[in-house]
């Protein structure tokens, strides 16, 4: 059967929205271009007019997770302070909580793409770094390095970059207890589990307890639900 004509764009999005379950449930290598054109119902050929490569496809899906992120965009207009860093880090610790539902769950599709990656040649995991690198540290830097010059924060021997893959690898892994059906591990209900965390992640970069107080329960939840689309991975 013919594929039903689509625009340029329109059909390179079915592609990626095809592929992103495939290959959150079988990896890079176990998923194959053909499985990926059944799944969006065209055949290679077309498939290979849009995407070269299944790194081409890979690549694309982590390129629209990171680039039509509208809390992103918002968070990268705030200026650097104290409370930027603080907001940034609920909305990441918010955005990776959220992604323990069920594997047809984008989010969850994201993590587990990223986890199996680790599993695998670590290429999709590289170029999610990469992008975090380019998009999405600067602000958490920026911002803690702002809170350090107001005396919010200590000073670290630890640079900021290492910090912030800390703090980021430190949730990615506690959303993965959340992900199995009857998770492994038993935590306090998710509105405490998010403050624990956040309060963990805090004191660990750096933050004053007075200074957490003052900020934490700034960050609005208006404020988080339009930020919490964080990448995550």
């Amino acid at each position: 059967m013919q594929a039903p004509r689509l625009s340029r764009d329109s059909r390179r999005q079915q592609i990626l929205d095809s592929a992103l379950p495939l290959f959150a449930r079988h990896g890079f290598s176990g998923t194959t271009t053909k499985a990926i054109a059944d799944a969006a119902g065209i055949s290679e050929a077309l498939l290979f007019k849009h995407f070269p490569t299944k790194s081409a496809v890979y690549s694309a899906i982590l390129a629209d997770v990171c680039d039509a992120d509208p809390g992103l965009v918002q968070l990268r207009a705030l200026p650097p302070s104290t409370g930027t860093l603080v907001l940034f880090v609920r909305g990441m610790v918010n955005r990776f909580l959220a992604a323990g539902g069920p594997c047809s769950d984008e989010p969850t599709q994201k993590l587990r793409l990223t986890l199996l990656s680790h599993l695998e040649d670590g290429e999709f995991a590289q170029i999610l770094y990469d992008k975090v690198e380019q998009l999405v540290m600067p602000i958490f830097t920026q911002s803690l390095e702002s809170a350090i010059a107001a005396g919010d924060a200590k000073s670290s021997q630890a640079s900021s970059r290492n910090l912030f893959w800390l703090a980021h690898h430190t949730v990615c892994m506690l959303a993965t207890t959340r992900m199995p059906k009857v998770p492994p591990l038993t935590y306090p209900p998710i509105a405490q589990l998010e403050r624990e965390t956040c309060e963990f992640i805090l004191r660990g970069i750096g933050l004053t307890d007075a200074s957490i107080a003052a900020h934490l329960d700034c960050a609005s939840l208006q404020q988080l639900a339009d930020l919490s689309t964080l990448e995550s991975a």
